[in-house]
């Protein structure tokens, strides 16, 4: 069945790709992954690559299911943003993937979709991505005055400040991470486990195995 499978999406991604080529528009990579057909394209391809997925009467990719960022710092351009269209009329599914770095910005498909703008404030909030001509690119999740993008493999962990509430002050302030824990000695061994000869309140009532040594 998985053979079957790879060979249908195999032979839909070739018309796909054929289809977007016949159109005038560049691909800088096609390919089926999982039964998933693949295709990256430049940034100047984007919108009339997408335009023409939910335009084209024989493909009909109406629908902008989500689209996320991923991070490879190693890369030039180390960020990937990965496009999710399905299309209702045909029942059938496409990635489309476009790859950017930190200060290059990536066009908004706000215009196209409208589900693109939150998921798009989302990428900007938590990778720094920047999308030309989004109406209302602001952060989504993370908090007012926030600084770094929490989802960048370079992102320390522990992030640059915390959160706590002042007494004195009667508001929440923003101090530098301390990591006072660190110098905590922790010993997680149970006191009760090697007092195997020894009595417990309840011992009593237990069914004692033959090696069990009475207390004197």
């Amino acid at each position: 069945m998985s053979g079957t499978s790879d060979a249908v999406a195999l032979a839909y991604d070739e018309t796909v790709t054929a289809l977007v080529k016949q159109a005038g528009h560049e691909i800088l990579d096609n390919r089926v992954v999982h039964g998933r057909a693949i295709l990256t394209v430049s940034r100047d391809s984007l919108i009339p690559v997408l335009t023409y997925l939910r335009d084209a009467p024989e493909l009909k990719f109406a629908q902008m299911v989500d689209l996320c960022g991923v991070d490879y710092p190693e890369r030039l351009e180390r960020f990937e943003i990965v496009y999710n269209l399905l299309s209702l009329k045909y029942n059938q599914r496409i990635q489309i993937k476009v790859t950017t770095d930190e200060n290059t910005p990536v066009p908004s498909i706000t215009p196209l979709f409208n589900s693109a703008n939150w998921f798009e404030r989302e990428a900007w909030d938590l990778y720094g991505i920047y999308f030309a001509g989004h109406p209302d690119l602001r952060r989504i999740l993370t908090d007012y005055g926030f600084e770094g993008h929490p989802l960048r493999k370079d992102f320390p962990l522990t992030g640059y400040v915390e959160l706590r509430y002042d007494q004195e002050q009667k508001r929440c302030v923003y101090e530098p991470v301390t990591l006072t824990q660190d110098f905590r000695m922790f010993d997680f061994m149970s006191p009760w486990e090697a007092m195997t000869d020894v009595m417990l309140p309840g011992d009593e009532k237990a069914v004692r195995p033959s090696y069990w040594k009475t207390p004197k």
